[in-house]
């Protein structure tokens, strides 16, 4: 049996989001066995959601991601058909650290063209999962 809720606020006794929160500090890519530090949990592209709703509702000066939210929803779109060019550039001329480079871009890219259309990740995450039924 599967449950989906949708969280409203800590579910950990320490009073942080999740137990599962303290990630362990990376060095040149590699485990540190230092000092752990907090992790807001969620997956990345959740917590990159997160910030991109956060620069459009506080609109910070300098920020490129409010900016871009300011030009509207015709240069986000833009913005993703220039980055799915470059990922299919990559994907099929450069090496696999600018491929993943460009996908990142592009993944960024979409999700603020979702946030200035008022679209939740968590409304394409749901689709993904029911087309994986």
């Amino acid at each position: 049996m599967l449950y989906r809720v949708e969280q409203t606020g800590t579910a950990c006794h320490t009073g942080t989001r999740t137990c599962f929160s303290t990630v362990l500090g990376r060095t040149g890519g590699q485990a540190d066995s230092g000092a752990a530090e907090e992790d807001p949990g969620g997956h990345a592209l959740s917590r990159l959601a997160r910030t991109i709703a956060q620069r459009a509702a506080e609109r910070p000066p300098g920020s490129y991601t409010a900016e871009l939210l300011a030009q509207g929803i015709g240069k986000a779109s833009q913005k993703v058909g220039e980055e799915a060019v470059e990922v299919v550039v990559a994907a099929n001329s450069e090496d696999d650290e600018r491929l993943a480079s460009e996908a990142a871009d592009l993944l960024y890219h979409l999700l603020v063209l979702l946030q200035a259309r008022g679209v939740p990740l968590d409304a394409v995450l749901q689709e993904l999962e029911s087309r994986a039924r």
